[in-house]
């Protein structure tokens, strides 16, 4: 991405909206989870421990978002990401080293505030 792309005030406006639609941990969960391939709701709900509710909650503004796309086959819905470079994302997301601390219950490290404030 070049920096007069990334400067510019819709896209810096469009990715500030994407990552507070990622800040939820469940819908990171679910993000996660589908992933691994086309899902039905059911099977979200089993392998996030979600209930049904919480789940159906936040596929909607996911899939509003153009994250994930949903497919009726019968009397079931699947979902699946919409474009397969969300997988790469998901897991290069994962891999950074502020996950890791946070992950370890070390983020924000001692005193990270105060030295962003002096």
């Amino acid at each position: 991405m070049s920096l007069e792309v990334a400067l510019d005030e819709k896209k810096l406006a469009a990715l500030a909206r994407l990552c507070k639609l990622l800040s939820d941990p469940n819908r990171l969960r679910i993000l996660l989870v589908i992933a691994a391939g086309k899902k039905a709701v059911r099977t979200i709900v089993r392998e996030t421990g979600l209930p049904q509710t919480l789940v159906s909650f936040h596929l909607r503004p996911l899939r509003e978002s153009g994250l994930v796309v949903a497919e009726r086959q019968g009397p079931f819905v699947y979902y699946r990401l919409a474009e397969p470079v969300l997988t790469g994302f998901l897991e290069a997301l994962s891999r950074l080293p502020a996950a890791e601390a946070v992950t370890a219950g070390g983020w924000p490290p001692p005193g990270w505030f105060q030295r962003r404030l002096d």
